[in-house]
């Protein structure tokens, strides 16, 4: 029995227990690795023309055994020797890849796109098996040999045989959990099924850019005896066929000439299950010293959930292809809560479990530039499809006062352009911009009703005092407008005064009051 070159017991522990707070994650864990051996064995045939490899053998295969307790996640990658399992097994926190990457970094080009950085997704399977064990031959190795641990008190290293160059990982899953006092406990069962690999395998490992594949079980109609007489009824049989569970190309990586609309719309339906196609699709590419792509939609409706406190934002953060988080919060300002979509970056520094992210320069750096898009895409939408703009401003319109009220006005530059008002005299939706526009000589001041109803507020004496004047009344009836108007007094529109008073409204309805008129209050 070798024992772990570390700070042994309480650092596996510290993996096991500490690190990674989601165990579902093992599965792209070990997918990633077999990735990367995958993809050394195919920059090595790059390097070395002696290196006779077929890129459509390569691939990923994924397996299980329900009754054994068995998940084995097999690749036919470069593979690895009794030195090379002591030193990137028997070492934790000794990355392979990341010496691999460092090795070759100025040879490596666009066809390699090594996944791991630390050494220590491979420890994640103690999260949920017993035992693991590791079948590898090196490319070019008669021998093969095999790693045991069941995470405790170390490992072993032995001579064993494999067919082909390439590496096994077999796990033993633990038994169920008992239930706790809350009356919960993990089920590992529950990846001893097809669907159950299957959903991880899409969920997290989707993008993979080699196939990740699975016997599947699938039905078909047995054949027709020939003697079934006219009462025969067909029969079916299930049968085993080997699938491609991933996608392997990343529709955000595609050029945009090569996806379709329908293509956009489905993926958005699908990844955020949404019945409506997005009202926007657009995307963005990063170079520079952080290059990352970006796929966004603005949502054809408001999600019904989208102003409670259970609302969460955020896009989905993949690095290199693999998904670490389902909603990165800090890659958009609140206002733009509604917007969804994928961020996929290789720069971006992640934590020791590429769970969350490390650096919030990089953060910051994405949110300015995905942020400038979004606008730049609602300007686009309110100035060349303006009906699209207001269906978009009825949805989402108030998180965009919100934006403005909340940051005190600092924001009211970006977002002012944005927010539309219903016009008394217009009968529509106009902007600040329109509406200053549209004033006569001599107004000096910004005119709104505020309540909760638009035909009671166009009915007011006031409001009718003030269109008779040749002003025109925005009619506000969210919460949020008189904040909003407040914390936009020093906003800059061409003609558009910089205050919001009504003063000159109040004049006029003492004057309307004086004429006979009933006294109105504004609904709260």
């Amino acid at each position: 029995m070798r024992q772990f070159k570390t700070e042994s017991k309480k650092l596996l522990d510290l993996m096991i227990n500490s690190i990674y707070t989601n165990k579902e994650i093992f599965l792209r864990e070990l997918i990633s690795n077999a990735s990367d051996a995958v993809d050394k064995l195919n920059f090595k045939s790059l390097q070395d023309p002696s290196v006779k490899l077929d890129q459509g053998d390569l691939a990923i295969r994924v397996s299980f055994d329900k009754d054994a307790r068995t998940i084995t996640i097999s690749d036919n990658g470069i593979g690895m020797t009794a030195e090379e399992l002591e030193r990137n097994l028997g070492t934790i926190a000794h990355s392979g890849s990341e010496e691999f990457k460092t090795e070759n970094a100025e040879q490596q080009g666009s066809d390699v796109d090594i996944i791991g950085q630390f050494g220590v997704g491979f420890y994640s399977a103690f999260m949920v098996a017993s035992h693991v064990k590791v079948v590898s031959r090196a490319y070019g190795e008669e021998a093969a040999h095999v790693w045991e641990s069941d995470g405790l008190e170390g490992y072993t290293i032995e001579d064993s045989e494999r067919a082909e160059h390439g590496t096994d990982v077999i796990l033993t899953l633990r038994e169920n959990e008992k239930l706790d006092a809350d009356g919960e406990a993990e089920t590992y069962d529950r990846f001893l099924t097809e669907w159950g690999l299957k959903s991880l395998i899409q969920q997290y490992s989707n993008y993979v850019r080699y196939p990740i594949q699975m016997m599947v079980t699938k039905s078909r109609q047995k054949p027709k005896p020939e003697d079934a007489g006219d009462d025969y009824k067909p029969e079916y049989e299930d049968y085993q066929e080997l699938e491609t569970i991933n996608s392997m190309t990343p529709i955000w990586k595609k050029h945009g000439s090569d996806v379709t609309p329908e293509e956009y719309n489905e993926f958005y339906k699908s990844t955020f299950h949404d019945w409506e196609d997005p009202a926007r699709t657009f995307s963005l590419h990063a170079e520079g010293t952080l290059e990352y792509d970006a796929l966004l939609f603005i949502p054809g409706k408001a999600p019904f959930d989208l102003y409670s406190r259970d609302y969460e934002k955020g896009l989905e953060l993949y690095s290199s292809n693999v998904l670490i988080m389902e909603k990165c919060a800090d890659l958009l300002p609140d206002y733009y809560n509604f917007v969804r979509g994928v961020v996929d970056s290789a720069d971006v520094t992640l934590n020791i479990s590429r769970e969350t992210l490390q650096q919030t320069r990089q953060l910051q750096a994405m949110e300015r530039r995905i942020e400038k898009k979004v606008t730049s895409e609602l300007e686009s939408m309110r100035d060349n499809d303006r009906d699209d703009y207001v269906k978009f401003f009825e949805n989402f319109g108030r998180g965009l006062k919100y934006g403005i009220y909340q940051s005190y006005g600092m924001k009211k530059d970006e977002l002012g352009g944005l927010l539309l008002f219903w016009s008394a005299r217009e009968q529509k939706y106009v902007t600040l911009q329109e509406y200053a526009e549209a004033m006569p000589e001599g107004q000096k001041a910004v005119y709104y009703a505020a309540g909760d109803d638009r035909d009671r507020l166009a009915k007011m004496p006031v409001v009718k005092a003030v269109l008779a004047k040749g002003y025109d009344v925005l009619l506000c009836t969210e919460d949020v407008d008189e904040f909003c108007f407040q914390a936009m007094r020093d906003f800059e529109a061409k003609g558009l005064p910089k205050t919001y008073e009504d003063d000159a409204a109040r004049e006029a309805a003492q004057k309307a009051q004086a004429d006979g008129a009933e006294p109105e209050t504004e609904d709260r």
